[in-house]
């Protein structure tokens, strides 16, 4: 492949000194070979591999609640740094089918009379219907609710005439009357190892929760909202009873997507709506596609998987990655979730206070996302069955950056964040799991806090657009400079190419950045993601 570069075309920078989404002076190219005698980053771009569906975030009722706090020239604004061009302009969303924990007060579904198996009760109403005003005395915006953001994020997307968002809907559990614990899920005591459960699908209501999915589908179409993709449930190896959850094992997955989600999608109007399995740990991956996927009649209703990260809190499981991709190219990878999650429950003394946050906590304070702080549910081995060794403490940018970056380098196709806005105590959570989000807004005063993972995240979705295409990478030179040095590169169909660094380390670095025939040195702040567009002439 011949070209010809003279000069970076745009280079941003957030890093942990204070730049957010800054712009730097462009840099040189150079006829010839970077001399390794430092830090060489080749991008091969002949070696092109997925194509991708970009980067994105997730729309709760627990994010609509936080905002419905704001006027509506504020909620506006925030909305529009979500969503349009000049903000990060997601291109990926995902949304609750029903309850999860990230609601006010949980618990709903939208078919909520016993044994109403023809449905006749279905109204997807409550994602409509506002909060009170007389019970949150702050609301400014009653009327503001889940559904109605959504709106809101695909008015944005039209009004900049960008391509349609792609919106991932999943389920956390059908109506507690299709399942065999009659409930929405039975927490754990200490007698039981914490070991709740959130109980099965009923094989004779696997029919009922297929047409339930699909009227889901229906309603939101009906109310201008186009389903992309839809995950027959979230997390079906359960997490404890602990929240709103449904057990599915491949083999019953396989049965119910087999036998009914996948033809009742086929013979409707939802025939064009992507069914993605799994929707949980990276590391249990692979059985889950090796029986669905290997049952030859399932696999052609399915366009791919959807994974989280809560497995390990630094691993990234690229070699899951790799043996699925090399077994099943055709098919998707797709992260649908991850967070922060149990923000100020496990996190290190001095980070947190009992009132939720102070301010050497997480709210308002870069310095926490920046370095070593965070923690998550495993980090003291409490669940029965978890290695702590997998839950270390660790630096939530890096977490975030290093995951979209590993992950896109091993054939994922799109990466999609938790809640996109929680409030200043990570929440609300009807269950109390607080989490932390890219967009933390305190209720009681209206302050907005763009955290410094929301800058990573929106440099990332500005320069990994819909139907890039990923290239090769490789950093070479002593592993001393560059092991902690993580990069992937992209282009698209006008030959416009970026190249994203994370530098974790503490020192700057600089580099060689070696395209074709070609090259230009750079410099990269400690700790900070650098992104940079060229242009292939």
């Amino acid at each position: 492949m011949h070209f010809a570069l003279e000069q970076t075309r745009q280079i941003l920078l957030t890093a942990e000194r204070g730049d957010k989404l800054a712009v730097q002076p462009n840099v040189d190219f150079h006829t010839g070979l970077a001399h390794d005698d430092g830090i060489v980053i080749e991008v091969f771009p002949a070696q092109r591999r997925q194509a991708l569906l970009g980067i994105g975030t997730s729309m709760t009722e627990a994010s609509a609640f936080v905002l419905a706090h704001l006027d509506r020239p504020a909620r506006q604004r925030v909305m529009r740094s979500i969503f349009a061009a000049e903000g990060a302009d997601f291109s990926l969303a995902r949304t609750p089918i029903g309850s999860c924990d990230f609601c006010v007060d949980g618990r709903y579904s939208y078919a909520p009379e016993v044994n109403d198996t023809s449905l006749q009760s279905f109204s997807i109403a409550c994602d409509d219907d506002g909060f009170d005003a007389s019970r949150f005395g702050a609301i400014k915006d009653p009327g503001f609710d889940l559904l109605p953001m959504i709106r809101e994020a695909l008015a944005i997307k039209r009004e900049q005439g960008s391509e349609p968002l792609k919106i991932v809907a999943s389920a956390w559990t059908a109506p507690p009357w299709m399942k065999d614990i009659n409930d929405w899920f039975i927490e754990g005591s200490v007698a039981n190892g914490y070991l709740g459960r959130g109980g099965a699908l009923l094989p004779e209501h696997y029919p009922t929760y297929a047409d339930y999915l699909d009227r889901y589908l229906s309603s939101y179409r009906d109310e201008g909202v186009d389903i992309w993709a839809i995950t027959p449930v979230n997390e079906p190896l359960g997490n404890g009873g602990h929240w709103e959850s449904m057990h599915f094992t491949p083999a019953s997955q396989n049965e119910f997507i087999r036998h009914h989600l996948g033809p009742r999608l086929q013979q409707g109007d939802n025939r064009n709506v992507q069914v993605l399995i799994y929707d949980h740990s990276r590391d249990q991956l692979e059985r889950w596609c090796d029986t669905i996927y290997g049952d030859t009649e399932t696999t052609n209703f399915v366009a791919g998987a959807a994974v989280h990260w809560y497995e390990s809190s630094f691993r990234v499981y690229e070699d899951v990655f790799e043996r699925v991709h090399a077994r099943f190219p055709d098919k998707l990878i797709v992260h649908s979730e991850g967070c922060i999650d149990c923000l100020g429950v496990a996190a290190p003394e001095g980070v947190t206070d009992p009132e939720g946050y102070q301010e050497s906590g997480w709210f308002d304070n870069d310095a926490f996302w920046w370095n070593d702080n965070a923690t998550d549910y495993a980090y003291s081995a409490t669940w029965p069955g978890v290695d702590a060794n997998d839950h270390p403490k660790y630096t939530p940018v890096h977490r975030y950056a290093r995951n979209i970056i590993v992950s896109l380098n091993h054939w994922v196709s799109g990466w999609i964040d938790w809640n996109i806005v929680l409030d200043q105590h990570g929440g609300p959570n009807h269950v109390s799991n607080f989490c932390g989000a890219p967009i933390m807004i305190d209720s009681e005063r209206g302050y907005v806090y763009y955290t410094p993972v929301y800058y990573i995240l929106a440099q990332l979705s500005r320069g990994l657009r819909p139907g890039d295409r990923v290239l090769a990478t490789s950093i070479r030179s002593d592993k001393r400079l560059s092991d902690r040095l993580y990069c992937c590169a992209v282009i698209n169909a006008a030959n416009e190419l970026w190249l994203h660094v994370l530098n974790t380390a503490k020192q700057p670095r600089g580099y060689h950045l070696q395209v074709g025939g070609q090259y230009a040195s750079l410099n990269l702040p400690a700790n900070a993601l650098q992104s940079i567009q060229l242009r292939l002439g």
